[in-house]
């Protein structure tokens, strides 16, 4: 009994050795490698490398010459492109125009976007309409908005006639034609334009909120101002600083609704530093000169953004605490 026994477990032993072993000792199927992810990444890195860089460096020579972009011939001048601009009394307008355009859109559509994504956070009806109306204005081309702002802050538009009818005739003025409110009719535009898309970074940021934070801090007595300053808007402080950076490209980069509604104009009052390089290489054909200003303009756009990047790491690296 004792012989048929051990017969019996001896094969089962044996089995449970060699599975292991077998599964250690099994054949590799040499040759196949891991595929390289260079073959996915190789067009769009053909595509920057190609176009994009090219273009930059390209546009850099471009800068040392005096050149019309037609004649055969171009003139070497080295840096003289770049000691024209910081001489030219229009440059540091446009720059003027910039910063201030950058401060006022950005605090405006900061405020403006972050109140209604938290009221529609809250119980709100017909909510989703609000969104609509609210985001309408990011899908509208201003090539279409331009000639409706302009008939409406025209001296006798539509704005003028509301000031009126409200009693408020001896505000009524030409909007668009003077220096002195033509920029801040700009920005209104633009305030206008693009604050749904600050609404919805701002509604998205909220929703990675935990509402258990919030119903804590509901608990230990926080009103809604509370809640909101002390513990939404430091959870949306990334948010804020992405928009930053995109106002600073953005500011930079402003043509369309300045070019569209007064052509820069009156008095160089709404030119800012892309309508001033159009200005410069297109009609009056400097073309060396427009180069040097866009390869400025880039040193700008890259300055800000990596200002607002290098504050916005530290400040996350950092942390915070809401203090209710």
């Amino acid at each position: 009994m004792t012989t048929g026994k051990a017969a019996v477990a001896a094969p089962r032993s044996r089995s449970a050795r060699s599975e292991p072993g077998r599964a250690r000792r099994a054949p590799r199927r040499r040759g196949l490698r891991q595929p390289s992810g260079l073959p996915w990444i190789f067009p769009a890195f053909a595509l920057v490398v190609g176009i994009i860089y090219y273009c930059i460096v390209y546009t850099g020579y471009i800068s040392t010459l005096n050149w019309d972009g037609t004649s055969p011939h171009p003139q070497h001048v080295g840096f003289a492109n770049y000691t024209q601009a910081f001489g030219d009394p229009v440059f540091w307008d446009t720059i003027r125009h910039t910063i201030l355009f950058f401060v006022v859109t950005f605090v405006a559509q900061t405020a403006i976007g972050f109140t209604f994504a938290a009221l529609l956070h809250s119980r709100v009806r017909l909510a989703g309409l609000y969104k609509v109306i609210i985001f309408t204005p990011v899908v509208l081309a201003p090539a279409v908005m331009a000639p409706v702002f302009r008939e409406i802050f025209a001296a006798n538009g539509q704005f003028n006639t509301v000031l009126q009818h409200l009693g408020l005739g001896s505000l009524a003025q030409p909007w668009l034609a003077q220096s002195s409110t033509a920029l801040p009719v700009i920005m209104a535009i633009t305030v206008w334009e693009f604050t749904g898309v600050t609404f919805v970074l701002y509604y998205a940021a909220m929703t990675q909120i935990d509402p258990e934070m919030i119903e804590a801090a509901r608990i230990d007595g926080a009103n809604n101002f509370r809640v909101l300053t002390r513990i939404v808007w430091p959870n949306c402080r990334g948010t804020t600083y992405a928009l930053g950076i995109l106002s600073v490209i953005g500011a930079l980069k402003t043509f369309d609704v300045p070019y569209l509604v007064t052509v820069g104009g009156p008095n160089y009052a709404t030119e800012f530093l892309g309508t001033f390089i159009y200005r410069i290489s297109i009609p009056q054909a400097e073309v060396g000169y427009g180069a040097a200003l866009s390869i400025l303009l880039l040193i700008l756009a890259l300055g800000g953004a990596i200002i607002f990047g290098i504050r916005g790491t530290r400040r996350g690296s950092t942390g915070g605490r809401s203090n209710v």
